[in-house]
């Protein structure tokens, strides 16, 4: 499920367990940059922030380094780093008949600070930037029994009449709406959520850059020949996205590539031929692990991977790539890994969330009626 589950850490934490991250310029304000991030996956009605966990997006500056067989980014160094930094305080104390009650502090890069009330859907205010907290339907699109299948029999297993399996679902959900002109330049941006522990040494609890690089490309290891026994997704977590450690990296190519290969086998051909270093030619792009957003280009819902798939065709992307809140990004992952789209479409049978997202801040849908026994 995109994020949702994916290591032992966030098993046992779900407050720490980043579901979805969200990178796309503003379909209700011209020019500025909406990043969003889920975290505490089927989330009660009570659920609330940690005050253990502080949530942080970081962006820096990429530019298009190499195309084709060479596709890769480069990306800014420390000093040209952005972080929007959020911290919630401990929940107020509740009536037996009321909700508890919290609020929190979002540190701009410049050092200000905008205050939100969970919950509150016109949400905190700062110069250039608008901030929600709260609950929220749970946006991610996700035919879970179709992947599930395929992976288990070996062969494609896509049908039409399954459903999307987090319908009704909840998470909590932080939205920053900012001023593209806070951001410097650009125009794109590389973008990472992160979970820290709060304390005098913090511990990057998780990260999500691209969504389904752990669960889809890293969780299955039947394939793996090299670390068939290991779920290496809390050490990719425990990882900084801009500069990957030598010591795992082995590691994380080898899962890679071989679930890669098993999806590239689904239709009976080769689409994506290894190269000469024994990789498979998404490996080293996707583990530039990050979503890339072109804040110059206009708002569009279902732009994933568009700026890397013209990298790889040697063209100038046309969109503003990232990823919206309401884009069927699975199908274009699928028909990408198996087919390269030298062939139709690979479709699941999810094709929207519970209720689609809104156009206006705070853009994520209101969560869903608790289920009942």
């Amino acid at each position: 499920m995109s994020d949702h589950l994916s290591g032992a850490r966030g098993l046992a934490d779900p407050a720490c367990d980043i579901c979805d991250m969200f990178a796309f310029p503003s379909p209700e304000l011209p020019g500025h940059l909406v990043l969003v991030m889920t975290v505490f996956p089927l989330a009660g009605p009570t659920a609330l922030f940690s005050d253990a966990v502080e949530v942080r997006f970081r962006l820096r500056p990429v530019t298009v380094a190499g195309t084709r067989g060479e596709a890769h980014f480069a990306v800014g160094g420390d000093a040209e780093e952005i972080v929007f930094r959020t911290v919630f305080d401990e929940p107020d104390a509740a009536a037996d008949d009321e909700l508890a009650g919290q609020r929190g502090r979002c540190i701009t890069p410049t050092g200000e600070t905008v205050n939100v009330t969970v919950g509150d859907r016109g949400g905190g205010c700062g110069p250039g930037l608008r901030v929600f907290a709260g609950l929220a339907s749970d946006p991610f699109i996700f035919d879970g029994a179709s992947i599930m299948e395929t992976l288990e029999t070996g062969r494609m297993a896509f049908q039409d009449d399954r459903p999307n399996g987090l319908s009704g679902a909840n998470v909590l959900a932080l939205v920053i709406d900012v001023d593209r002109a806070q951001l410097g330049a650009g125009p794109l941006f590389a973008v990472v959520a992160e979970t820290l522990s709060i304390g005098k040494r913090p511990v990057r609890l998780e990260r999500v850059g691209r969504p389904e690089i752990k669960n889809i490309g890293m969780q299955w290891n039947a394939y793996d020949t090299v670390n068939r026994d290991v779920d290496i997704r809390d050490l990719y977590n425990e990882e900084d996205a801009f500069a990957l450690g030598t010591h795992y990296l082995g590691a994380y190519r080898a899962r890679l590539n071989a679930n890669f290969r098993f999806y590239d086998g689904l239709d009976g051909k080769v689409d994506w031929p290894f190269t000469q270093n024994g990789n498979h030619p998404l490996t080293d792009l996707l583990l530039q692990d990050f979503l890339v957003v072109d804040i110059s280009k206009p708002f569009t819902e279902d732009s994933y991977f568009e700026i890397e798939q013209a990298m790889l065709e040697g063209r100038d992307h046309t969109s503003c790539g990232g990823r919206s809140l309401n884009d069927d990004f699975l199908d274009t992952y699928y028909t990408l890994l198996i087919n390269n789209g030298n062939g139709p479409r690979i479709r699941d049978s999810a094709d929207q969330a519970t209720v689609p997202a809104s156009k206006t801040f705070p853009y994520v849908a209101p969560p869903n009626p608790a289920k009942t026994a």
